[in-house]
């Protein structure tokens, strides 16, 4: 086994008494003494510290000075517009194959001379020789290795952040700006993988942990570990790369058609042109053959990955499976996802999840489980 790699923070989950175990490479907290339960719970309710420093962040510009250029060279590997994303704004994006399938999930941020991005911890070494191998010609393609990353979520994250980073409270969803702090320059963009308000914040490494206490030093503020961070996402019906979307899900099949914006579309002036459009430009005029939908079982049991999804209580053979399940603590009971053919896709469906040999229902319902709290 390699030897696990560790964050900016490791030092303070160990003081904190986190759990630690081996994620994506590296040595990650997946709950402090609070537990998973009353994390999740204080997250939603007022604000809670995640450590997300070993996802990756990665710098593009034009070597011709030209930031539109830079833009545009990313459209090439993404069904999203990049060339139209204002300064100071982000989005959602998604690496495609030549097949159609993600490779990854991503944001995308557009600065002032740059593309600032943000990939998944487990697909970081991948995404970075990707964009090498097909940017380098015109783009520099720089990995940041010497920032933290951490996400501040919660209805009372705005007020946090604002004493320490004045200008914070001013932005709205997907907004991306450089704020002075204490700690130096942050590096900050108003969004999350929770469903509620708040901010993501790139810090030096030397001075993470010094804005982490800062952070935590606010009655409000509770350290989330990775257990939470996966219920919290679950609920507000998003994606964990590796689960619900990989290489064998195209962006239509998971629901995903809202990033892909008319002007990459067909009949847009920017139309196609990326890896796998000929599959997913079909899929969004004739629809896909299947589709990622919310689950609600009956009872209390979670069904969970790789749960099999049947038409019926007896007989036959499946015909899905969850990718994602657990119990939602905002939800009060076991919510799950899970891809099944567009014909079982309609809200109030019944299927039927075998667990244990035994089959239970489970209704198909509309994502998210919870209401968004974002600042739109």
């Amino acid at each position: 086994m390699p030897e696990l790699k560790r964050t900016a923070l490791y030092d303070l989950h160990c003081e904190l008494g986190a759990k630690m175990v081996p994620f994506a490479g590296y040595e990650m907290p997946v709950q402090y003494p609070l537990g998973v339960l009353k994390e999740h719970l204080h997250c939603r309710a007022r604000a809670g510290l995640f450590d997300v420093g070993h996802m990756g962040q990665v710098t593009i510009r034009s070597k011709s000075g030209d930031p539109a250029q830079a833009a545009l060279a990313l459209e090439t590997l993404v069904p999203v517009s990049i060339a139209g994303l204002a300064e100071g704004r982000q989005r959602y994006a998604m690496f495609t194959a030549d097949d159609g399938g993600i490779l990854d999930d991503l944001m995308v941020a557009r600065r002032c001379d740059d593309l600032f991005l943000v990939v998944n911890a487990a697909c970081k070494a991948d995404d970075i020789a990707h964009l090498r191998a097909h940017l380098s010609d015109t783009c520099e393609i720089e990995e940041i290795t010497d920032r933290g990353l951490l996400a501040l979520q919660g209805p009372e994250a705005e007020r946090v952040l604002q004493a320490l980073a004045p200008g914070a409270a001013a932005m709205r969803f997907m907004d991306v700006a450089v704020l002075d702090s204490d700690f130096g320059p942050l590096w900050v963009s108003r969004s999350g993988y929770t469903g509620e308000d708040g901010f993501e914040i790139s810090v030096r490494n030397d001075r993470a942990a010094d804005l982490a206490r800062a952070l935590l030093t606010d009655e409000a503020v509770e350290p989330i570990g990775l257990g939470a961070r996966d219920s919290l996402r679950l609920e507000a019906g998003l994606c964990l790369y590796g689960n619900d979307i990989d290489t064998g899900t195209t962006p239509v099949e998971a629901g995903l058609q809202w990033a892909i914006q008319k002007v990459r579309r067909d009949g847009g002036d920017r139309a196609g042109g990326f890896p796998g459009a000929d599959r997913i430009l079909g899929e969004l005029e004739k629809g896909p053959d299947r589709l990622r939908v919310g689950l609600r079982p009956e009872g209390r049991a979670p069904m969970r990955a790789g749960t099999p999804l049947y038409a019926s209580e007896t007989g036959g053979a499946p015909v899905g499976t969850v990718t994602s399940g657990g119990f939602g603590p905002s939800v009060g009971g076991p919510v799950a996802m899970g891809y099944v053919p567009v014909d079982l896709a309609g809200n109030g469906r019944t299927l039927w999840g075998e667990l244990r040999g035994k089959r239970l229902a489970v209704t198909v319902c509309a994502l998210p489980f919870v209401k968004q709290g974002y600042k739109r």
